[in-house]
């Protein structure tokens, strides 16, 4: 049978698949739970093709190491079964061309020395006093010795309130990321990679920051107020710090005038599905304050302030915004 594109199954169907998938897999299946399967199966092409992505799914997982591959699925926010079927079934959606990704993000960060949950903000006390939040599905590692303190940010956001170091001679506190190092200058910043792509806004002090393969150029400093964002080998200009940029240590997303699918896209962040927003209102500008653990009120907030209506399946792991 022909590769289906992501998308072209029914949810429900994949969501009976996922739940076929576990029972089948809890154990020893009895000769009546088979024929049920099979003729759940056989009763539409829609079932069967579900079930073929369900058969690929678990033979990519295969391949990943057992502690892996089950703990990946069995991380949903949500406690129970219904969560982790939920989560399959979200898995099967997003069909194999997307796999592969997954299984990098999944294991980046998986052993981590810190990491936060998705829709999770935590917050951390170095050994030398500095503040770490992480923001939601980020994960850092932390390595301190004679000559530096580091944290490598692996994935997501963190801010950072750097700590007066009592050792002598004083260390200097740095931030790895794939794409360069800054060393923090008494200060209070915040940092997000996405996409090979390093993110920074200075609140308070300064911060020198260095791509990794920029050649003969001088580290440049960033100062309190300022934002910048970099790549592997040039540093982007320097622009003003918005208020938003830290709104999500105290659970907020700011937005002023922002494109719907923008603040869609960062709501994203927060929640385990699958969120759309129709290309008809993608650029339908949104304000206001939003609650990022509460994505309810949050889409209450938008029905209620725009011509903007709300489509879900599977208790919400699919949802769409649309035009009221």
């Amino acid at each position: 049978m022909a590769a289906n594109r992501p998308g072209d199954i029914a949810p429900q169907a994949l969501e009976e698949a996922a739940e076929w998938l576990m029972n089948m897999s809890a154990g020893e299946v009895s000769q009546a739970q088979q024929a049920a399967w099979l003729s759940w199966r056989n009763s539409s092409v829609e079932h069967e093709r579900a079930w073929q992505r369900a058969e690929l799914l678990m033979g990519k997982l295969a391949g990943l190491p057992p502690t892996l591959s089950m703990s990946a699925l069995d991380r949903p926010a949500e406690p129970g079964r219904r969560a982790l079927i939920s989560r399959l079934a979200l898995l099967l959606a997003l069909g194999p061309a997307s796999w592969a990704g997954w299984h990098l993000t999944e294991r980046q960060g998986w052993a981590a020395d810190y990491r936060s949950a998705i829709g999770e903000c935590r917050e951390l006390v170095l050994a030398d006093g500095t503040q770490v939040f992480l923001n939601t599905d980020s994960a850092i590692d932390v390595r301190f010795d004679a000559n530096q303190r580091f944290i490598h940010l692996l994935r997501g956001e963190i801010l950072v309130q750097t700590a007066v170091d009592t050792q002598l001679p004083s260390r200097p506190l740095r931030v790895g990321t794939g794409e360069g190092r800054l060393q923090a200058l008494g200060t209070r910043f915040v940092v997000r990679e996405v996409a090979g792509r390093t993110y920074l806004a200075v609140l308070e002090g300064a911060v020198r920051v260095e791509p990794a393969n920029a050649r003969q150029a001088e580290p440049q400093v960033v100062r309190a107020g300022e934002r910048t964002d970099f790549d592997a080998h040039t540093l982007g200009a320097l622009r003003p710090v918005d208020g938003s940029v830290s709104a999500w240590t105290q659970g907020m997303l700011l937005a002023d005038k922002m494109r719907l699918q923008a603040l869609v896209s960062e709501l994203a962040r927060y929640r385990r599905g699958f969120i759309r927003c129709d290309p008809q209102i993608a650029d339908l500008p949104v304000s206001g304050a939003f609650p990022v653990s509460d994505w309810r009120r949050t889409v209450n907030m938008l029905v209620a302030t725009y011509p903007v209506a709300v489509t879900e399946h599977m208790e919400g792991y699919w949802t769409l915004l649309s035009a009221r």
